[in-house]
C-alpha cells in the first residue's frame, strides 16, 4: 500500500501513474518553492485549455438538444476555479502541494485559487505524460457526476452582497485596499468590505479580485448567508 503523502498514494488516487516522475513533480510545485524558476504555471496554462476541451466536447455529446448558450454555462460551472479546487480536495492535492515557508505559514494549500491551479497543473502533467487519452479519462471519471448535475451557476460572493445591501435599501458596498505582503513573486493582498451600519470584514488573497470575494465572503459568512 502507498504511503500516506507519497506521489504513489496520489497517482492510486486519481487512477493515472506517471511515466516521467519529473512532469507529477512539476505539477505539485508552487512558484514560491520551485527551485530555478520551476512551478506548476506552465502547466496549469495547459491544463485548463485540456479540461476546457474535454469538458466542452462531454458537453457537446451529452445535451444534443442544448443551445449554445446552455453550453456556455454549464462549461464555465464546471471549469470554474471553485469547482476545480473541489476535485483538488477530493484528491487531497492540497496534501502534495510544495510551497515556501510564507506560503504554507498562511494556510495556501485549503486556498481554492492555489487547490484549482494545482488541479489544472495536475491535468496538464497528464496530457504532457501520455496525451490526450489519458487526460480525458481522468476528466471524465471525476467531471461526469458534475456535468449531469441540474445547471445551477451560484452567484459569486460579491454578487450576492451586493443583492443584500440593495435589498435593505443600503448603498452598494466599498472595497478598500488594507495592505499587501509577501515576495513580487507570491503576493498577498488584503482587501477590507465596508457596508452602511455594519463592521467591515476584510479578507486576503493572491489578487485584489480574489481578496475583494475573500473579504465579501466573509461579510456573508458573520451574517448566516454563506456556507462556502
Amino acid at each position: 500500500m502507498p504511503a500516506p503523502h507519497s506521489p504513489a498514494e496520489l497517482e492510486a488516487r486519481i487512477g493515472f501513474s506517471f511515466a516521467d516522475k519529473a512532469h507529477l513533480d512539476e505539477a505539485l510545485t508552487h512558484v514560491s518553492a520551485g527551485a530555478r524558476g520551476l512551478s506548476y504555471q506552465r502547466l496549469e496554462f495547459l491544463g485548463d485549455r485540456v479540461l476546457g476541451l474535454v469538458v466542452s466536447t462531454m458537453l457537446f455529446e451529452t445535451f444534443p438538444a442544448a443551445s449554445e448558450g446552455e453550453l456556455s454555462k454549464r462549461l464555465a460551472d464546471l471549469v470554474r476555479k471553485e469547482t476545480c479546487a473541489d476535485i483538488a480536495r477530493f484528491w487531497r492535492l492540497g496534501e502534495h502541494i510544495k510551497l515556501g515557508e510564507g506560503e504554507k505559514r498562511s494556510g495556501a494549500k485549503k486556498r481554492d485559487a492555489i487547490l484549482g491551479d494545482a488541479c489544472e497543473a495536475l491535468i496538464g502533467a497528464v496530457y504532457r505524460d501520455a496525451g490526450l487519452a489519458a487526460a480525458d479519462k481522468l476528466i471524465r471519471a471525476h467531471w461526469t457526476e458534475r456535468m449531469h448535475a441540474p445547471l445551477e451557476v451560484p452567484k459569486d460572493a460579491k454578487t450576492l452582497l451586493q443583492e443584500v445591501v440593495q435589498a435593505k435599501g443600503l448603498p452598494v458596498p466599498h472595497y478598500r485596499d488594507a495592505g499587501r505582503s509577501g515576495p513580487d513573486h507570491a503576493p498577498q493582498f488584503e482587501v477590507a468590505v465596508l457596508v452602511e451600519g455594519a463592521a467591515e470584514m476584510t479578507g486576503k488573497g493572491p489578487s485584489k479580485r480574489v481578496a475583494e470575494r475573500a473579504a465579501a465572503e466573509a461579510w456573508l459568512r458573520r451574517a448566516g448567508l454563506w456556507n462556502g
